[in-house]
């Protein structure tokens, strides 16, 4: 049962993008997409068990796009931050590698976390093992005290992806 749920997961995202990129409605497009996306679900089916958490809910749908606004809000923040690095003249940064344990236990969740937290400029997710991410961050501000460090890094995007996939 969960491999068909994923299975339709992925035919529903992969003709979404179909039917997106044609920028078409009509009904030859999304035939012509039927064509192409059945044959490839089938083809990579036995990925699909990333998609095992996820809950098919409106309410994950509403926390799914609330993700997608605090992203934006986090990506707007760390660029406006390292662009003042940049441009400052003493070029203020304290670069290591931290570990951020993480309460994620969904796959995809985690994946969605240690890409979430590399797209955000100054940070850059080096290794996943288990529930522990390995981190390279531009300013290490509180080496020992893992609280601090996991509510400046991860603990806005968590809170939310634990709300979508678990």
């Amino acid at each position: 049962m969960k491999k068909l749920k994923g299975q339709f997961i992925l035919f529903i995202i992969l003709e979404f993008f179909w039917i997106f990129w044609n920028n078409s409605l009509d009904l030859t497009i999304w035939l012509y997409g039927l064509v192409i996306v059945i044959p490839l679900v089938f083809l990579f089916s036995k990925g699909t068990y990333i998609f095992d958490g996820i809950k098919l809910t409106p309410k994950s749908l509403m926390y799914s796009f609330l993700y997608i606004g605090i992203f934006i809000v986090a990506l707007i923040k760390s660029n406006l931050d390292v662009i003042y690095r940049v441009l400052h003249p003493k070029l203020p940064i304290r670069p290591g590698i931290i570990k951020i344990e993480t309460r994620l236990k969904s796959p995809m969740a985690r994946m969605i976390l240690a890409n979430s937290i590399t797209l955000t400029p100054g940070t850059f997710t080096v290794d996943i093992k288990d529930n522990i991410l390995y981190i390279h961050w531009i300013e290490v501000c509180c080496e020992k005290d893992m609280y601090k460090i996991n509510q400046k890094i991860s603990q806005k995007f968590e809170n939310i992806l634990i709300k979508i996939y678990e």
